[in-house]
């Protein structure tokens, strides 16, 4: 597959991903979204099967990946909570299941718990990997996802300054973000998290050897008022073991309509849901909260993921066109 000028045929790490693969994606994206039910374009995949393995719970990540495929004429063999619904209850290891799926699915897609799961499967997988999210590690078609996102809403990705704002610590999908938008002249990242879950130092690493300017406050007002995206994530619960610890940092920084008057007029509020309170729902109506789109472009961008990865071959000469 060299539909991203590299050779490589999953989809399990934002950092594999250059401007060029992400602007195949994006237009493949606008196409998904002109498809309609019972053309010839809504067939490209007829034939294919994907086979999605979640060992995490996910209503987005998981639909939008069933309803990916079936729009363009695919078919999707799902199991109900992988770890206690799949061999993987009687000890079987992620790799064997890897193995013995590939021979029933032309793709998998897989969310599991643990950070660097997506890899492995992918290190022994002769069919494309699409990582859905592995642990607090890596959520790349998240990323893909609000990269699209934001150049929908504002319009570009170059020399714009983005807030991120709550449990950055375990959040894969800031994460993975972050080093997306590195690819980007004049981006600037602030972070605002509670001491326990501010964003780990890896991820500022990325960014500082990349020329990203980041920084990281205290004062969410003081950030809402010059961003062009503001960007939430709940405090998550799941992945606390110290309850004290979750209670400390659950509830600091909320967005509700007194913070969405600082936010300027053009900017919006991002959020990969779910959200519990960390935006109030009379935010809802503001024409400048951009989640629930957010989550509607999470269809598009990957159903391109799917037809590039299963359907085209695109070489150097395609992405020129």
């Amino acid at each position: 597959m060299d539909w991203h000028m590299q050779k490589l045929k999953h989809v399990v790490d934002s950092g594999d991903f250059n401007r060029a693969a992400v602007d195949v994606v994006f237009q493949e994206a606008l196409k998904m979204e002109k498809i309609r039910p019972g053309s010839p374009e809504s067939r490209v995949l007829d034939g294919y099967i994907m086979s999605t393995l979640f060992y995490e719970p996910s209503t987005r990540t998981r639909l939008s990946f069933e309803s990916a495929m079936s729009r363009l004429g695919g078919t999707v063999l799902s199991t109900e909570s992988a770890g206690e619904y799949s061999s993987a209850a009687k000890g079987e290891t992620l790799e064997d299941t890897v193995r013995t799926v590939e021979g029933y699915a032309d793709c998998i897609v897989i969310r599991h718990f643990q950070e660097g799961s997506a890899k492995r499967a992918a290190a022994v997988a002769s069919v494309p990997i699409l990582n859905a999210g592995d642990g607090p590690g890596q959520h790349p078609t998240q990323a893909l996802l609000d990269l699209y996102t934001i150049q929908r809403e504002i319009g570009r990705l170059e020399n714009i300054k983005v807030g991120m704002v709550g449990d950055l610590a375990n959040g894969r999908t800031v994460r993975s973000l972050c080093m997306c938008l590195s690819m980007y002249p004049g981006v600037e990242v602030t972070f605002v998290a509670p001491d326990v879950v501010r964003m780990r130092d890896d991820v500022k690493d990325y960014l500082t050897q990349r020329g990203v300017k980041w920084t990281e406050v205290s004062d969410l007002r003081e950030v809402a008022g010059h961003v062009d995206v503001l960007y939430q994530t709940r405090i998550q619960r799941e992945r606390f073991t110290d309850m004290d610890s979750y209670n400390a940092a659950r509830g600091k920084y909320i967005i509700d309509k007194e913070l969405m008057k600082i936010l300027q007029p053009h900017a919006v509020v991002m959020h990969p849901l779910p959200r519990v309170d960390e935006i109030t729902t009379d935010v809802d109506a503001d024409p400048r909260a951009a989640y629930f789109r957010q989550a509607r472009n999470g269809l598009y961008v990957r159903m391109a993921l799917l037809k590039l990865c299963l359907a085209d071959k695109m070489g150097p000469d395609d992405l020129k066109k």
